[in-house]
């Protein structure tokens, strides 16, 4: 296995490993080959604009036992006329109101169900005599209020909650549609119309929030609606159908050689790995785990010593590579770049070892999960959200060389889950809270210390006006951290939010402030007792000082998580270092994320009890060169779960 040097810069350097790239992406949802086991299931046709929940459309259709495909808008139309329904995605690239949107839209004559979801419900209502206008836009929680009885809405109340993430919004209806139900307007004014839509005549409907993210609270029964009530189709497939087909796919790519995977200790190279030795036997399968000087504390020992329980220590390489690491990414501050640097490592330091070993003709093994690739622009129109460290060019070099075997890319962490328990992986490996690949190097935030204050005047008058209404102090930081909003990356402040009010008022103030205030896409609330009128950033590199230090606050977190009984109640809790002090200190900031998620695509701020918060802060502000404490409370969208 020659893995190559590749391109370090975040350009598309490779255009046609990315093509390559989005074909491997989407494998398990092409259309199958005629006679195949696959062929005899109902399946859906979702299109996929490049809206980050195409592919989680896709699985949630699945989990209803229906078969699904990715299709691309420009696909001929012969190809949409064996489904039994299509399901319309979103799009971060396109909109409805002016902007071209060309695509093959002979679907809207088939006899076949049709369901749009955001970007979709618009196309259809414009396809037929409805208008759109760009604005009444709206992030995060919903409720919908259903204005009559409908199929689509089978066994569900008459308000649901859902999930919005849209600029643009339908207006007006063509004479064959009606709406089927609305959305207030957070402050009071007007309501959203026409966020539900339907035309029994036409089998066309449109729904302005995304059934699909599982904080659209009975979004999955939603989507079961339409497709058994709807299309009428009938529930075959199953984890089992692709843990028996993905298993041949394995045989069928390595043939007679070995994998050489890496083998981080997470959920995913975890269940990665056991896969790939049930399919080819444990004995063709050599794990290296890379101690990256990232780890947490006693990281390394301990995924060593899960993997020797799992039946594959024989074949179990371990190297510490810290100084490697620390040594590439001295002085790198900017977080693309911190991550490329970080994947382009990983495989030099793999690349090394594989020649130590005599093993470089392996295929490279890896745990990628679908919101890798998506979140790193991996289809045709999505947006890069952020680079992942397995998504770097010297990876995509590899695919178009074939050299790489990803058996979980086409599923998410809850689905890894399900196939791990299925595979004898323990509950306890499973259960591990996700942990990503470049490991806290994304956690260490870095900076030139010059402040950022881009559009604070308008930022802070509508600060102001909220501040009043909320009983919170409002303080915008002159630093970014990336978010999503509308499927495209958002990188803009966030507020520190300091005072005691209920937690629905804490968390319906942050909808607030995401809503309506231009540049905001992140708040924090403030865990000292302190009221800080100004920050300062401050300049900070990658040092092993600073990751000593944050090992030191994420051991904390961690282990008061575990005792006071919240560590399996939550999803993930990132612990976060951020190079910014208040006035009259001198350390750093320390923000601590907990989220309630299950495919990363959408997540909601956990609330925490207050004595675990309040020994967190004696604790964490108790450590040299902490200066502050946060609880992030930001849902996803309009903040990423990860800071970079």
């Amino acid at each position: 296995m020659d893995l190559g040097q590749g391109a370090s810069d975040g350009g598309d350097s490779f255009p046609l490993q990315r093509t390559l790239f989005r074909l491997s992406v989407t494998r398990f949802f092409e259309r199958p080959n005629p006679g195949s086991a696959m062929a005899e299931h109902d399946t859906i046709a979702v299109i996929d604009f490049g809206g980050q929940y195409a592919h989680l459309i896709a699985t949630k259709v699945r989990r209803q036992g229906v078969h699904a495909e990715i299709r691309q808008p420009e696909d001929p139309i012969g190809e949409f006329r064996r489904y039994k329904g299509i399901i319309v995605s979103g799009s971060p690239s396109l909109s409805s109101h002016g902007e071209d949107s060309e695509y093959t839209k002979e679907i809207y004559d088939l006899e076949v169900p049709i369901l749009g979801l955001c970007f979709g419900h618009q196309e259809i209502a414009k396809h037929y005599g409805g208008k759109v206008h760009h604005g009444g836009r709206e992030w995060g929680k919903a409720d919908l209020h259903l204005t009559r009885e409908h199929p689509l809405f089978e066994g569900l109340g008459p308000v649901e909650q859902v999930w919005m993430s849209h600029y643009d919004s339908v207006v007006e209806l063509g004479p064959d549609f009606e709406e089927l139900g609305y959305t207030p307007a957070a402050d009071g004014s007007e309501p959203h119309r026409c966020a539900a839509i339907g035309s029994d005549s036409l089998r066309r409907y449109g729904f302005q929030f995304h059934a699909e993210v599982d904080d659209t609270t009975h979004g999955d029964q939603m989507l079961a609606n339409f497709l058994f009530g709807i299309c009428e189709c009938e529930a075959s497939w199953s984890m089992e159908s692709f843990l028996n087909d993905e298993t041949e796919r394995i045989r069928k790519q390595v043939g007679d050689g070995s994998v050489f995977l890496l083998a981080s200790g997470g959920v995913d190279s975890t269940v990665a790995a056991v896969l790939i030795g049930r399919a080819i036997g444990p004995e063709r399968v050599h794990l290296l785990h890379i101690d990256n000087g990232l780890m947490r504390l006693n990281e390394s020992q301990q995924v060593v010593e899960t993997f020797k329980q799992l039946g594959l220590g024989d074949n179990l390489h371990f190297v510490d590579a810290s100084d490697e690491f620390l040594t590439a990414l001295a002085g790198t501050t900017d977080p693309e770049e911190k991550r490329l640097v970080i994947g382009k490592t990983f495989v030099d330091v793999a690349q090394e070892q594989a020649r130590q070993l005599g093993i470089e003709k392996h295929l490279l093994g890896q745990g990628t999960i679908y919101p890798d690739t998506i979140e790193a622009g991996g289809t045709k129109r999505s947006d890069t959200i952020k680079t992942h460290h397995n998504r770097v060019p010297i990876i995509d070099d590899m695919i178009e060389r074939g050299e790489l075997i990803e058996p979980l890319a086409d599923l998410y962490k809850v689905e890894v889950r399900e196939l791990g328990a299925k595979l004898g992986v323990p509950k306890q490996a499973l259960a591990r809270h996700p942990f990503p690949g470049p490991g806290l190097g994304v956690r260490l935030l870095c900076g030139d210390g010059v402040p950022d204050r881009t559009g604070f005047e308008e930022i802070e008058a509508d600060l102001r006006e909220l501040s009043a209404s909320s009983g919170l102090d409002m303080l915008a930081l002159p630093i970014r951290s990336v978010g999503v909003k509308a499927d495209l990356r958002a990188y803009e402040h966030p507020v520190l939010l300091s005072g005691d009010v209920p937690w629905s008022k804490l968390i319906d103030t942050v909808s607030a402030i995401t809503a309506e205030v231009q540049g905001i896409n992140r708040c924090i609330w403030n865990l000292d007792e302190t009221h800080p009128k100004d920050s300062y950033p401050l300049a900070a590199t990658v040092t092993r000082e600073r990751l000593d230090l944050l090992r030191e606050a994420d051991y904390l977190v961690m282990d008061a998580l575990e005792r006071f009984g919240w560590y399996d109640e939550i999803w993930q809790c990132p612990t976060v270092l951020v190079p910014l002090r208040f006035e009259d200190t001198s350390g750093e900031l320390i923000v601590v994320r907990p989220v309630r998620s299950q495919r990363a695509m959408t997540a909601t701020p956990v609330q925490l009890p207050k004595e675990m918060l309040a020994e967190l802060r004696d604790s964490i502000l108790g450590l040299e060169g902490v200066g502050g404490l946060a609880l992030d409370v930001t849902s996803k969208p309009p903040g990423t779960i990860e800071w970079e």
